[in-house]
């Protein structure tokens, strides 16, 4: 059985055309009974549209790719874990009935890992199989989980209490920060392996520099609001984005610590998910609440309209080709 390998160990981000995906529901105006709208799995096209790939989803949170295969994306949705193959076209739900409200994924070099509404499970079998990891979690609920992609067996997840690690690919769990805040995304630095960042609901954002030991809250910005996304551009280690609730988009060009909040001209400051650009180093995605997906050529100064009008995107992602 072909092994999943780690994404450190391909080398993508020299040479790859990446294509930008977003899982998203197109909820404006929507009343129930009503037929759904497209929402599911959408790519951008090389002129700007976007494609629609699978089937009418209305409830899929989170997106990645076997790193030894990326034409293979896997889905968090509501009804299961979904790899859908030949980018996207061809869908198989992985796990039973007993898993439902998956809200991320994670791959490392062996396993599956997924975070949802009642703690965590791993698949060492490309998803025949599952089983629980999350048992020491004194709260189950699990919003986020990330694979240390050099370290095999740790894992940082992110629930309602805050930041949690294992080296044990979970027998056991420790608090590493955030206690008390509802985390709602971790990402790892693809430049630096003990850099770390969390959001949170209300505490802001919470970085780490001893590879997921310990995290700290990291200035003010977002206390008070929900952040929902973080992410680092996969070409510049200076280049991150934020998206939040009333926040709207910020970029920090100096590796996280100064960030620019840049929302003149977007209709609301209310943003779900940002993408940086792999291929250019001023691009910038956002999905803006019930609006539509917004693009920036120069890092946030002006925006302009892009795309899947009155959608609700969770995440967005740029994903390498084969």
């Amino acid at each position: 059985m072909r092994r999943l390998i780690a994404i450190a160990a391909l080398p993508l981000l020299a040479s790859a055309q990446y294509s930008l995906y977003t899982c998203a529901s197109i909820s404006k105006g929507y009343v129930v009974g009503a037929p759904l709208p497209p929402s599911g799995l959408f790519s951008m096209a090389g002129d700007g549209t976007w494609q629609h790939f699978g089937f009418n989803h209305p409830f899929i949170s989170a997106i990645d790719y076997d790193p030894a295969d990326p034409s293979t994306l896997y889905l968090a949705a509501g009804n299961g874990l979904i790899r859908a193959s030949e980018q996207g076209r061809n869908w198989t739900i992985l796990t039973g009935s007993d898993i439902t409200e998956i809200r991320d994924l994670a791959i490392d070099r062996e396993s599956i890992y997924i975070a949802h509404s009642h703690g965590i499970r791993v698949s060492r079998d490309r998803g025949e199989t599952w089983r629980e990891i999350g048992a020491g979690l004194r709260r189950k609920f699990t919003e986020s989980i990330r694979a240390d992609r050099h370290r095999p067996g740790v894992l940082v997840a992110g629930g309602e209490e805050g930041i949690y690690r294992t080296d044990d690919s979970g027998k056991t769990w420790k608090l590493a920060g955030a206690a008390g805040f509802q985390i709602l995304h971790i990402e790892q630095s693809p430049h630096d392996a003990c850099f770390w960042l969390a959001v949170t609901q209300g505490g802001g954002l919470f970085a780490s520099h001893d590879c997921a030991a310990t995290f700290e809250a990291s200035g003010n910005i977002g206390t008070g609001r929900n952040l929902y996304d973080v992410q680092f551009d996969l070409a510049s280690p200076d280049r991150i984005a934020l998206a939040g609730w009333g926040v709207g988009f910020a970029i920090s060009l100096d590796g996280g610590k100064t960030w620019q909040q840049h929302n003149a001209g977007l209709p609301r400051p209310d943003v779900w998910s940002v993408a940086l650009d792999p291929a250019n180093p001023t691009r910038v995605y956002i999905s803006i609440h019930e609006e539509a997906v917004y693009r920036s050529d120069d890092n946030g100064l002006t925006w302009t309209r892009a795309g899947l009008e009155g959608s609700v995107a969770p995440r967005m992602k740029f994903i390498p080709g084969k």
